[in-house]
């Protein structure tokens, strides 16, 4: 059998435009697995709703950000494509679960180089049922209706593998160097708390109340809130950070529900109210920067801070194409390659 590798990101609209950013939004939105409520409630709530305003308001976010060449998230998971296919001796194809460049477009161009077995690698650290959980559902439903004779092996989330910790703590590290900071905001990705819930195997673990994640479960392998603040915990002790000067929060939430708390809003506007003037800021659900962190993160966050009373920000980037992150990727894949072994998660 010839092995290839499909890495699959998130995506992007075309263009920083309303006409570009609808469709896109329409399909990430209309995912089952982002707004997971009866179909037509989705259809009531993003097409009767949400289309008719988000658009123009996201394509002004997107234009903060977009780069000459294009979207940044596109740009550097192509360059991070490019380190990894360098070192490989087998094709590598990157894919995105929405927009252009589809999973799809990626198993056809590994298949035309005669790839019959696949290793899909989310490039998401952490599950979810939004990120890691969908990608994986479209990948085999693409691999089962289009390429049947192609077997695929899936990269699991790796948030606390121990080379993946250093890799990230090494690159927070030189993004801390010269600033004097006096707290690290680890803020990751929201989703709403029925997503943990609906993602324990148990159906009676995950109770969200901050005692459920330090008790050995089966449900922990699916649990996202439990997997970022192991991340956190695993990069603060790699890093010798005292307790007191470091946080977890949870950005980017929809009105109506619950969702992962403490928000990072809020913690914006209490640690600059407690007299934390130096903030440092990292984004560990991603591994590519994006919107969300260049925009939202990087750009509002900064000016809520500082509205709040805080004097010194700094965003610090995602692993993006790091020689080391693209290094880690190729031992990685070289393993598969050998003798099948996938990443180790830390067992503490």
């Amino acid at each position: 059998m010839k092995k290839g590798v499909l890495l699959v990101n998130l995506g992007s609209p075309d263009s920083p435009t309303k006409k570009d950013v609808k469709p896109y939004l329409d399909q990430f939105l209309m995912d089952e697995r982002v707004i997971d409520v009866p179909p037509l409630l989705r259809n009531l709530l993003v097409r009767g709703i949400i289309l008719n305003t988000r658009p123009k308001k996201s394509a002004k976010a997107y234009a903060k950000i977009w780069w000459d060449e294009g979207s940044p998230l596109i740009i550097i998971s192509e360059r991070f494509k490019e380190k990894v296919a360098d070192k490989l001796n087998m094709p590598v194809a990157l894919g995105m679960r929405y927009g252009s460049g589809s999973i799809k477009e990626g198993f056809q161009e590994l298949v035309n180089k005669g790839v019959d077995e696949v290793l899909l690698v989310p490039l998401y650290p952490h599950y979810a049922m939004s990120s890691y959980e969908t990608v994986v559902v479209k990948a085999l439903e693409d691999q089962q209706q289009f390429f049947p004779e192609v077997k695929v092996t899936t990269m699991p989330a790796f948030y606390s593998n121990q080379d993946y910790i250093k890799v990230l703590a090494k690159s927070i590290a030189e993004g801390l160097e010269g600033f004097a900071y006096d707290h690290v905001l680890f803020s990751y990705h929201g989703i709403p708390e029925r997503h943990i819930r609906k993602s324990d195997p148990t159906k009676f673990h995950c109770k969200i109340d901050g005692t459920c994640c330090k008790v050995n479960s089966v449900a922990h392998h699916t649990c996202y809130r439990h997997q970022c603040y192991d991340t956190t915990e695993l990069v603060v002790k790699e890093l010798g950070i005292a307790p007191e000067k470091y946080s977890t929060s949870f950005q980017s939430r929809l009105a109506g529900d619950p969702w992962l708390k403490p928000y990072t809003d809020y913690e914006f506007e209490r640690l600059a109210k407690e007299g934390k003037t130096k903030l440092a800021v990292i984004t560990p659900a991603f591994v590519s920067d994006c919107l969300e962190t260049l925009e939202e993160i990087a750009m509002e966050g900064e000016e809520e801070f500082k509205e709040a009373g805080g004097e010194s920000y700094k965003h610090i980037a995602c692993l993006n194409d790091r020689d080391d992150w693209a290094d880690l990727m190729v031992n990685w894949i070289t393993n598969w390659e050998k003798d099948g072994q996938l990443p180790q998660l830390h067992i503490r």
